[in-house]
């Protein structure tokens, strides 16, 4: 199954290789069966860390929303959300860095073909993500990664002001600015008057 519990290696983005076709379609079916996912009350954890971020603010985090956890009225919701934020916590612990693209980990008990399974997985998305989020649900939330997955089109992008010149990259709604710099263009220049015959002798020369 693809939708299984486990720490993923590095994906081909982060190591500047392009996705395969293969690895794009793994990804998207992946995110669809986590978003498909349900669970009993409200112990499925989405846990998603942006590129940049560190790994103890994860785990500060969590730590206290383990804290939060304790005033759960519901016994057995409370046992549920604690034992997926100490997976969580574990899971973590694999890591000693954010990887180049962010880090998603999703922790909780899963209802699969009407039995309760407890799930862990955690994987580095194929883009980088945008923003962090952390989430306590009934479901896991994927939009993020919806997002990111929708476009697998680059687009090279020059700008050019009387100032400056950049140049990047479109995918999607992200954008990438890999170089800018600095330009000195000549003014305007009005053809009227004096500067009519030089422009015209400049024509003929």
């Amino acid at each position: 199954k693809l939708l299984r519990g486990g720490k993923e290696t590095k994906s081909a983005a982060s190591t500047g290789n392009q996705m395969t076709q293969a690895e794009i379609w793994m990804h998207k079916k992946r995110v669809e069966q986590l978003a498909k996912a349900k669970g009993d009350g409200t112990s499925m954890i989405t846990l998603l860390i942006k590129p940049g971020d560190a790994i103890h603010q994860a785990q500060t985090l969590l730590l206290q929303e383990y804290g939060t956890a304790v005033n759960i009225k519901s016994r057995v919701n409370r046992a549920s959300v604690q034992q997926a934020i100490t997976s969580c916590q574990s899971r973590l612990k694999l890591y000693k860095t954010v990887p180049p693209n962010g880090l998603c980990v999703f922790c909780g008990n899963v209802i699969d073909e009407g039995q309760q399974k407890h799930l862990t997985l955690s994987f580095e998305p194929p883009r980088p993500l945008k923003s962090g989020l952390y989430l306590c649900d009934n479901r896991f939330h994927v939009e993020a990664l919806e997002e990111i997955l929708q476009v697998d089109n680059k687009y090279g992008v020059v700008i050019v002001s009387g100032t400056e010149v950049v140049f990047g990259v479109l995918n999607g709604q992200s954008r990438e600015v890999l170089h800018t710099f600095s330009v000195d263009l000549p003014k305007k220049h009005g053809r009227g008057g004096q500067s009519a015959v030089r422009f015209a002798r400049l024509r003929l020369e």
